[in-house]
């Protein structure tokens, strides 16, 4: 239960963009934060600002973390896998958004607007779901409620910051040059491709269809996590899912082409009305339609271009969400605020 002195909370990976991300949501959502512990890999100095102080962060250790009551996780998987099961055994929150135990039975992949449900007062360990498939999990899920599903064939557009910190250094680097290049060349003349070691290929005046790994199949991981991470969120173990993940030169912001294939028709006015209101959900009207560079740093998902599909049971729809809020640390404060909405925090 809550002191009166406020929530003791660790972040670990609080220097990275997550972290940061994090940091400015608790002030922001006015979360009652009492004693700030931020953790990084301790290989050097680093601080964060909290509530209007510099706050410096150390290398994590199991007894530093579990002074917390709550442990925000935002580093990468082997980091999660060393701490999160046993944090979670001692008896504190653990909010996680690797990739490490979302797809674990025993750890709930939750997005509170969708299946706060899943969280259970004995699971300490809660697992949040990959940036990508976030705007289409919440823009659905009214519709699924009323209508059911069949089929979902989406194709993301995926902004570099979703890549982390090194990728995003280096598309900043890329785009300088190229822009030099440009102003001394023809004006149809291509820029040179810069070789890039961050991501498969330059993001930079580029689009790319990888986003991870290739698998024998030919989908890359991102892919693989878009269709089994949506099935659990979800509740349809055997959802059949497509989807095609494509890095492009944006900044922050994750936009998808999303289709949905409902089992009982459903018109796009009737869609419009489900999604007026839903939590989580901001819904353009008239002929609008978000953008990256326009709603980057916004909370909720943005849904436009609501039409027919290929059929009377299939939607098309627009959604925009920014990855690095509502596709990560956002999502990861919600479910914080879910937890202490119940009392178990």
């Amino acid at each position: 239960m809550t002191n009166r002195k406020g929530i003791d909370i660790a972040v670990v990976g609080a220097t990275g963009l997550v972290g940061r991300e994090i940091l400015s949501v608790l002030e922001k959502t006015k979360f009652p934060v009492g004693k700030l512990l931020p953790f990084n890999s301790g290989r050097k100095a680093a601080s964060v600002k909290f509530r209007g102080k510099s706050i410096a962060a150390r290398g994590a250790t199991l007894e530093a973390l579990a002074e917390a009551q709550l442990v925000f996780m935002v580093s990468s998987d082997e980091v999660s896998e060393q701490w999160g099961r046993a944090l979670a055994e001692r008896g504190v929150w653990v909010i996680d958004d690797s990739a490490a135990f979302r797809l674990a039975d025993d750890v709930p992949l939750v997005i509170p607007e969708v299946n706060a449900d899943a969280m259970t007062k004995d699971k300490r360990l809660i697992a949040g779901p990959n940036c990508t498939l976030t705007g289409a999990a919440v823009a659905g899920w009214p519709i699924i409620q009323k209508a059911g599903v069949k089929a979902i064939r989406m194709a993301s557009y995926q902004a570099v910051s979703g890549a982390g910190r090194e990728a995003l250094n280096e598309f900043r680097s890329h785009v300088r040059a190229a822009n030099g290049a440009l102003k001394k060349a023809d004006p149809l003349a291509l820029p040179s491709e810069p070789k890039a070691s961050a991501m498969p290929k330059t993001a930079a005046f580029n689009v790319f269809p990888q986003v991870g790994s290739f698998n024998a199949e030919g989908e890359c991981s991102e892919e693989v996590k878009v269709r089994k991470e949506l099935r659990k969120i979800w509740g349809r173990p055997n959802l059949p899912v497509s989807a095609t993940t494509v890095r492009v030169p944006v900044f922050r912001g994750h936009s998808l082409a999303f289709w949905l294939e409902t089992e009982r028709p459903v018109t796009p006015d009737e869609a419009k009305k489900l999604l007026t209101g839903a939590p989580g959900v901001e819904l353009w009207k008239n002929g609008g339609y978000p953008t990256p560079l326009g709603t980057g740093g916004s909370y909720p998902v943005h849904v436009s271009r609501i039409r027919p599909g290929a059929h009377e049971r299939e939607l098309a729809l627009w959604v925009v969400s920014d990855n690095l809020l509502k596709g990560a640390a956002l999502n990861s404060v919600q479910i914080a605020e879910a937890l202490l909405k119940k009392g178990w925090l």
